[in-house]
């Protein structure tokens, strides 16, 4: 298959990206190398996959309507994997303009596209933030969604609905993974993992909300990738199905771990909960099991222990 992947040089981009090129699908890279975080860290994804015959490299803004068009008609993919996008729930807080102009507007470019050129799948990358600050768990896929906390959330869950237009309009095939808590080798720096694992190292004050008592859906990249490529392999007509790891930890015992594998104590400072944050994420992975044969395998000791090998070679470009 013919497969273009936006923010294909990101952190799971990049991981979906290498197994497809291993099992011989060829794929187009799509990522616009913004100054969100270092450039350097996605070059350094990318480095190897591009040395794979069946890889390209387009470096664009899927914003761009016309240069996204071009890089279609090149390649005229059978399959959208639409991993980018601006991320962060704090960071949309503040910045909110720009969610909705990537998350938003450059997915309905996409969705365009797709249609324009008859792909035949579009498998989007959604968040488990949408399901909001719910009390009954796990969360189900047919939960409300409709109360999100901050603008990424809510972008989220208004390109899901784009998703459902364009399969009653034109029959696109749309599937919405709901991604709970992803983490793991080429992990983000503005993420939970690297920021903690950063602070404990320079013996720096990490801010811990709610007591530590919030809990988090730890999902490893490689178990989250798998379910991805089923999605891809499987169209489902319009779907929404959450990718997670089905057994929320706190974020107390998140630190217990982290801190026996790198084996160095952290300096913990407790703080307020900002109004963003969830109190809880825990995936019902049910809907995954039965469409996907889903079976998320790493447990979170395991997983830091892969994401601390990791950074100990590359981290720091």
């Amino acid at each position: 298959m013919k497969i273009l992947v936006t923010g294909g040089a990101g952190f799971i981009g990049s991981s979906l990206a290498q197994k497809l090129l291993e099992r011989g699908d060829s794929v187009l890279l799509v990522d616009n190398f913004n100054d969100y975080y270092n450039p350097e860290f996605k070059r350094r994804n990318i480095k190897e996959l591009l040395a794979f015959e069946n890889c390209l490299l387009a470096e664009l803004d899927f914003c761009n309507r016309l240069k996204l068009s071009k890089a279609f008609e090149s390649f005229q993919p059978d399959v959208v994997a639409h991993l980018g996008a601006m991320a962060n729930v704090r960071y949309s807080v503040k910045n909110p303009q720009v969610f909705i102009d990537v998350n938003i507007s450059g997915t309905n470019n996409l969705l365009e596209l797709s249609v324009e050129h008859q792909a035949k799948n579009f498998v989007f990358a959604s968040t488990g933030s949408i399901y909001g600050a719910r009390d009954i768990v796990p969360f189900k896929e047919t939960d409300q969604s409709d109360s999100p906390l901050a603008a990424y959330p809510a972008t989220k869950k208004s390109a899901e609905l784009l998703g459902h237009a364009y399969n009653n309009i034109h029959g696109l095939n749309f599937t919405s993974l709901r991604f709970f808590n992803v983490y793991g080798p080429k992990g983000r720096p503005d993420m939970m993992p690297y920021r903690v694992t950063e602070s404990i190292l320079n013996q720096e004050e990490i801010p811990i909300f709610g007591q530590g008592e919030m809990e988090r859906d730890w999902t490893y990249v490689d178990d989250l990738v798998k379910g991805f490529i089923a999605a891809i392999d499987r169209p489902q007509g319009y779907e929404i199905v959450n990718l997670g790891r089905g057994n929320p930890v706190s974020l107390n015992n998140f630190m217990q771990v982290i801190q026996n594998v790198i084996g160095k104590a952290a300096i913990i400072k407790n703080v307020p909960t900002p109004q963003s944050e969830v109190p809880r994420t825990f995936a019902d992975i049910t809907k995954a099991q039965k469409l996907f044969d889903y079976q998320p395998k790493v447990d979170l000791e395991e997983g830091l222990t892969k994401f601390w090998k990791w950074y100990q070679e590359i981290a720091t470009p």
